[in-house]
């Protein structure tokens, strides 16, 4: 493979478009543009969730889910491109129902917040169901596949037993919701 980001400004986004993986180039306020950094944004909330102290196994999940929304992203930038699997989708429920069973069941909302590393995560999530209401918003207009919005759909669903799962790790539980606490 050649040294494809040698040079990092090219000037050719200077008129408001640019380029998607295909070669066309589009509007930079496009629905497809925004869905990708949406995507790129979900990315980088993790990658600072990942600069926390986490454990090993959480560690090893994030690092996956980063390598695999950077394939999302590659996939929403080559129109009919497919690049998230199943597998993928799958992968994320086994390991979301691996960490939800060593939880107690909920009985009441919890806010997000706790430690920094859950909040982090609390974060991640909410960026991740942008990036999925987009990825709807992209396919109204366009053919989209389904399996990177199922993707983002569980990715979203784990975040939030990870807030849960990083505040025990930090020796915190849920921060429970209390309905009408200032009324």
């Amino acid at each position: 493979m050649g040294h494809r980001l040698s040079k990092i400004y090219t000037r050719t986004g200077d008129a408001g478009t640019t380029g998607l993986g295909n070669g066309n180039r589009v509007s930079k306020n496009s629905l497809r543009i925004h869905t990708l950094g949406e995507v790129d944004e979900a990315n980088a909330a993790i990658g600072v969730l990942l600069c926390e102290e986490l454990p090993d196994e959480v560690r090893t999940l994030l690092t996956n889910v980063q390598h695999d929304l950077f394939d999302l992203g590659g996939e929403v930038c080559i129109p009919g491109m497919e690049m998230i699997t199943a597998k993928q989708v799958q992968y994320l429920e086994d390991e979301l129902d691996r960490f939800n069973d060593d939880l107690e069941p909920l009985k009441d909302f919890i806010l997000p917040g706790g430690t920094r590393a859950a909040a982090l995560a609390h974060q991640s999530r909410t960026i991740c169901r942008r990036a999925e209401r987009m990825i709807v918003a992209l396919a109204q207009e366009e053919a989209v596949n389904d399996a990177p919005r199922q993707y983002l759909n569980r990715l979203s669903d784990l975040l939030f037993v990870l807030g849960r799962v990083l505040n025990r790790a930090g020796g915190r539980g849920d921060v429970l919701w209390q309905k009408r606490k200032n009324a």
